[in-house]
């Protein structure tokens, strides 16, 4: 529904929405101040560009000399048909998020579906863009379901879909949102939502078009920058903690 609302808002003020397009690299036209896009549905000639390619991230930006440490993962959310929706709208019910022994359990009221949503936080296996596939894991749908058992008894209901996504994280799990100008390409801008950035997106396309526009913005996002101590330092000690430990999903 949010994604559905941001593409209807942007085709209003003239974007053009380009589905199923690969990007295959970035580089830079012959009078060095504008940006080339190569896709699969042509060559884009642009003043500015904004990546937010999730765990596509290293697969663009490979293509300028950038390569961020991160750990891709397949999560997934879990809906089900409570027969007390009223009690579960966002009129009536919060966000929530419950740090247990095993798991991360968090949930969300009702609002733009008929069912109840609750998932595990970075609870998913380390895959990368290809080898990921969509099926739920019957495991952790499973601890979901006794979880709301136990807690929350009035949102359990019949299994409505299990949906799959891809989480994209730093070492220390914070954003990455920065121009790539020390990179040369000064017309660049990216951001790396490190898996937690769909509740802030409104904020995070205000910064990003503020850095594309004006190159500054007044927001302070110092701690997100791609020169931390974090992307840099092969040594750093990981912030990031996964139920499944990663083993191939560095990218």
């Amino acid at each position: 529904m949010a994604n559905a609302t941001h593409i209807q808002l942007a085709r209003k003020h003239g974007a053009t929405i380009l589905e199923n397009s690969k990007v295959m690299k970035i580089d830079k036209d012959s009078d060095g101040k504008h940006a080339l896009i190569h896709t699969s549905q042509g060559i884009f000639r642009c003043r500015r560009v904004i990546v937010t390619a999730g765990a596509w991230t290293n697969h663009v930006l490979g293509s300028v000399g950038v390569h961020i440490p991160l750990t891709v993962t397949q999560e997934q959310v879990t809906y089900l048909a409570t027969p007390h929706i009223k009690d579960f709208t966002k009129d009536n019910f919060p966000i929530y998020i419950y740090h247990d022994e095993d798991a991360d359990v968090y949930g969300l009221p009702i609002h733009g579906n008929t069912g109840s949503k609750v998932g595990i936080d970075a609870g998913g296996p380390p895959v990368t863009p290809e080898t990921r596939n969509y099926k739920p894991d019957p495991v952790r749908e499973k601890r979901c379901i006794e979880f709301l058992e136990k807690f929350l008894p009035k949102a359990v209901g019949p299994l409505m879909y299990t949906k799959t996504c891809l989480y994209a994280m730093p070492p220390d799990r914070n954003f990455v949102i920065d121009t790539l100008k020390d990179k040369g390409f000064p017309q660049v801008v990216m951001c790396n939502g490190a898996g937690h950035a769909f509740k802030f997106s409104c904020l995070l396309g205000k910064i990003l078009s503020q850095l594309a526009v004006d190159g500054k913005t007044q927001y302070p996002i110092a701690d997100f920058k791609l020169d931390r101590e974090a992307l840099t330092n092969p040594d750093f000690v990981p912030s990031l903690h996964l139920r499944n430990e990663p083993q191939n999903s560095k990218l």
